[in-house]
């Protein structure tokens, strides 16, 4: 320790408690305390080492002052361009953390911060002061050997460094290995990283190595432990006449599942029947909680991931095979164990009354989405071969029916309606893509959606007039300020949003009803999205903004989501009588600790989903350098456009690789102008693009613009 430089902070902390009663600047403190200007670079040292003990402040104009800043807590979020975010553990909005004010944190650290401004209509801004934790143990990345050591260049890009490994740390990898590095040194200002090859994930050109290394990098488990795996063979016996004691037998009720073609884990059915002007609606969702008792192996695993994965090549169950695709799973023709939620609607879609019951079922019949639509379609073309006497074609056409009056009705009270094409990309046995396209859903698959929320909405407003613990699916009322900076950006389109004190999700919809069918609809929806709060899983019941509903919960997927797992135990002990004061103390200790794990393992999920999607289209645009397409403006940055294709494709256009002008970015207008053509590209424009690069480890395209004469 340099014992005269803390000598020296000592005397300037007691000057500035004592006789600093203004702020002031390095120069005015030097000229009070007469130190010689050659000395003002040691003041300066001193002085900011104060700052960032968090001892004095410093403000954005160069002035230190007494007073403690207060120190908050958050996780750091690094950027491949150098700065950061730290998420506080308030949960409120993120703060920007520029690239001199990291204090050598790295990505994913808990650190301790303080917030330095708050810029007009811009996030707020702040410094790291201390790094509490690493939390980061392990990385993906490529292994290169070198001359007497060797270096992992980590796939995530906010890992800015080279992973430095020692001789005799690679443990096997050669060049072009993709590895899990073991961290034993975080590195620092002229220090790399340095590890150890924990894991080879196989070479780089292996089939199925990309997907599985993003798995790893995200920490997804992806095997199950033996003992699980053991216990889930167990339990996961066939239905029998003790199991089905006590409960409501549907089984000679007409009831049919509706998914993917694809889909192995059938957790939901439906049943319907009409009875004058009112339906009876039922939604019956697999008894998981009969097979996966609370704090089991099982449990204890299906708590730990959370929610089931999908991604291009497979799916990462929360639950192993044996029960989500076996027992669990509502196959047609076999006794099955229930939840079921039994609704009557009135005429307009009203519901009227409702059942929650323990049953058994028994389905009728698989359907499929594309099979749903194809009956809806030929119904609705008037196609001869279609008969309508059939009991599931009639089933059907009252789906339809009772569907699109909850759907109107849901629609008029203001709920808003995403309705984006996602991507669907095909691979090949290698997996490698050779189609990405925009996968829409179809009429069958809306159906689905409007009697899944209806029952969610229903269990989630019965149980919070019971007034006992329960998980809801919550989603906030945006920011004001981000409603704010959208509705000045649509002005530019000639639209505008009624905000007055607070957004109201009508609002939302109307704007969207505007935009159907402009050339600006999707890059406005994305806007909109983006300005929305994300969803997640409280123990309050805060209300969904964006379906416009008091009450919602998830109950539907217990086989793919945990929240609905631990729920069903809620419900089926209060239907059982067996809610007793012990058993809501119980709850009321885990929950709060439950929703917010499954909330962060649903973020992870959603990241790894989206990583690799971005890759695939990345190495699927490889295959097409040089080629040209129309694309639209998704994003205009100071750095250049982002172009979206008519396939989902979303590329970069560099403005150095804009050499026709010089461009200057607005900010207030999201436009780029050149300084001499005047030629001005901004959000939604129609532009041809030729693809000029694609890099499927750093999941980029990069287009150049083709430009039309004028």
């Amino acid at each position: 320790m340099d014992h005269t430089f803390e000598k020296r902070k000592k005397v300037m902390l007691d000057f500035i408690s004592d006789d600093l009663y203004v702020p002031m600047k390095i120069k005015e403190i030097a000229a009070v305390l007469q130190i010689p200007r050659e000395q003002r670079e040691e003041l300066k040292a001193v002085l900011d080492a104060l700052v960032d003990e968090g001892k004095i402040t410093l403000s954005k104009r160069g002035k230190y002052s007494k007073g403690e800043q207060v120190r908050l807590k958050g996780i750091f979020r690094a950027n491949v361009r150098g700065f950061g975010f730290v998420c506080p553990e308030d949960e409120s909005e993120d703060v920007y953390i520029s690239e001199d004010n990291l204090c050598g944190a790295f990505q994913g650290d808990e650190v301790e911060f303080i917030v330095t401004g708050s810029p007009a209509g811009r996030r707020r801004e702040g410094r790291i002061v201390r790094i509490l934790a690493h939390n980061v143990v392990r990385i993906v990345g490529l292994y290169e050997q070198s001359k007497g050591f060797g270096f992992v260049r980590p796939d995530d890009q906010r890992y800015i460094n080279d992973i430095y490994i020692p001789a005799g740390k690679e443990n096997g990898a050669m060049t072009g290995h993709k590895v899990v590095v073991e961290l034993s040194s975080y590195g620092g200002t002229h220090m790399k990283p340095e590890g150890r090859v924990a894991e080879i994930i196989g070479h780089v050109n292996d089939p199925g190595t990309d997907i599985l290394s993003i798995i790893m990098d995200m920490g997804i488990p992806s095997e199950f432990p033996e003992k699980v795996l053991n216990q889930a063979i167990r339990v996961g016996k066939e239905v029998s006449t003790a199991d089905c004691a006590g409960r409501k037998d549907l089984r000679d009720w007409m009831m049919v599942t509706i998914d993917g073609e694809d889909a192995k884990d059938l957790d939901d059915a439906v049943s319907l029947t009409k009875e004058g002007e009112n339906y009876r609606l039922g939604v019956h969702i697999a008894d998981v909680s009969n097979y996966v008792q609370e704090g089991s192996a099982l449990d204890r695993e299906a708590l730990n991931r959370g929610t089931s994965v999908y991604l291009a090549d497979r799916v990462i169950p929360m639950l192993p095979h044996k029960l989500s695709n076996g027992i669990c799973s509502l196959n047609a023709g076999e006794d099955r164990l229930a939840l079921s939620c039994i609704m009557a609607f009135g005429p307009e879609g009203e519901i009227l009354e409702h059942e929650i019951a323990e049953t058994v079922i028994r389905v009728d019949k698989r359907m499929s989405y594309t099979g749903v639509a194809a009956v809806l379609a030929a119904c609705e073309d008037g196609e001869s071969g279609v008969d309508r006497t059939d009991a599931y074609v009639s089933m059907i056409l009252l789906m339809k029916e009772l569907s699109d009056k909850i759907r109107n009705r849901r629609g008029r009270r203001g709920s808003v309606n995403f309705d984006f094409p996602e991507t669907k990309i095909l691979l090949d046995e290698l997996g490698r893509p050779v189609e990405v396209k925009p996968y829409e859903r179809n009429d069958a698959s809306k159906i689905i959606e409007d009697f899944m929320l209806a029952a969610n909405e229903t269990v989630a407003e019965e149980y919070y007039w019971l007034d006992v613990p329960f998980i809801y699916r919550t989603h906030e009322v945006p920011d004001n300020e981000k409603i704010r900076q959208l509705s000045t950006f649509i002005n530019n389109f000639g639209y505008h949003i009624h905000t007055h004190n607070e957004v109201k999700p009508k609002e939302i919809q109307k704007l969207l009803d505007r935009i159907e069918g402009t050339p600006h609809e999707a890059m406005i929806s994305r806007l909109v999205l983006r300005s929305m709060k994300q969803a997640k899983y409280t123990t309050e019941n805060a209300g969904h903004f964006g379906l416009a509903a008091r009450y919602y919960t998830h109950f539907t997927s217990p086989i793919r989501r945990y929240p609905d797992l631990q729920i069903h135990r809620i419900i089926k002990e209060h239907i059982r009588g067996r809610l007793n004061s012990e058993r809501i103390a119980h709850y009321e200790e885990i929950l709060p600790k439950a929703a917010a794990q499954c909330s962060e393992r649903e973020r992870r999920a959603d990241e790894a989903e989206r990583e690799v999607i971005k890759m695939k289209k990345a190495e699927y645009m490889q295959n097409h350098i040089g080629e040209e397409y129309e694309g639209v403006i998704s994003g205009v940055t100071k750095w250049g456009l982002y172009v979206e294709l008519p396939n989902t494709v979303e590329g970069l256009v560099h403005v150095a690789d804009m050499r026709d002008d010089h461009y200057e970015f607005s900010e207030q207008t999201y436009e780029l102008t050149g300084v001499r053509t005047g030629r001005v590209y901004k959000l939604g424009q129609s532009v041809r693009v030729c693809v000029s690069g694609a890099d499927k480890l750093q999941r980029t395209v990069n287009f150049d613009l083709i430009l039309e004469e004028q």
